[in-house]
């Protein structure tokens, strides 16, 4: 058969044609992209793993380089983030709240005067024994956890270094979930304030907290029994004063 070459419209594409028997024209060879004038490009894919690989070109030939291996998480299902979370939101001038990074960073300690601290992660260990107090909780963060009933003893330590005249970092792995539920719960506590109001007042402080859907339920809970305590108070003191109202007078004064 005899060939002939079709060229298109666009100047930088040709094909080879060939006719073949009853099939008309088949195609020989695919497209060429233009090269010239064109900037190489390259593509960087992170996997799930956290292994990356690039991406580019040769020709029309795509080639793959890995770039690096998995990172520190290895198959952990999503991309780690490996950069230091140094951030701490100050609550109260003695109360902070931080991830265990800022808990294990000596100058951002010594920076917001931190004398105490309330680690409520689960396999981090405690850096500097020397140089503050520490309290250590195993918290996980599950939201079938019982937080609540690890209020008690967070409360105490917190209230141990206020009354100190000390600052307190309350910190757990990433200081959004675990540790800002303690920390609200104190607010809720202490300052008598709503779950919204304290919710709302960490929040602000620290955009990144997130307490498991669990730890939320609980604290709308602990409000509820908040609430109900307070009536019952109410009412106690209300049924003791009109019992003082009806004592008689004493015979001799009348």
């Amino acid at each position: 058969p005899r060939d002939f070459v079709c060229k298109t419209r666009r100047p930088f594409v040709s094909r080879t044609l060939s006719r073949s028997r009853g099939a008309g024209y088949r195609v020989l060879a695919s497209p060429r992209p233009r090269s010239r004038g064109l900037r190489k490009q390259c593509t960087r894919v992170t996997s799930l793993t956290g292994r990356t690989t690039v991406e580019t070109w040769d020709g029309a030939r795509r080639v793959v380089v890995e770039a690096g291996p998995p990172g520190r998480g290895g198959s952990c299902g999503f991309v780690p983030d490996l950069s230091l979370d140094l951030r701490v939101a100050v609550l109260k001038p003695w109360l902070l709240l931080g991830s265990q990074d800022a808990a294990h960073d000596l100058d951002t300690l010594k920076k917001h005067k931190v004398t105490h601290i309330l680690n409520v992660a689960y396999g981090v260990e405690n850096a500097f024994l020397g140089d503050f107090i520490y309290k250590s909780i195993s918290i996980l963060d599950l939201p079938e956890t019982n937080i609540l009933s690890y209020f008690p003893e967070c409360f105490e330590f917190i209230e141990q270094a206020k009354a100190k005249d000390g600052v307190v970092l309350v910190h757990c792995n990433a200081g959004v979930s675990r540790a800002a539920a303690i920390v609200i719960g104190f607010l809720m506590n202490s300052e008598e304030l709503s779950f919204t109001s304290a919710f709302s007042l960490v929040k602000n402080a620290r955009p990144s907290i997130c307490p498991n859907a669990g730890f939320m339920e609980q604290l709308r809970t602990y409000q509820q029994g908040k609430e109900s305590t307070k009536c019952d108070n109410i009412q106690e003191s209300e049924r003791g004063d009109q019992s003082v109202s009806h004592i008689p007078a004493d015979k001799g004064q009348l």
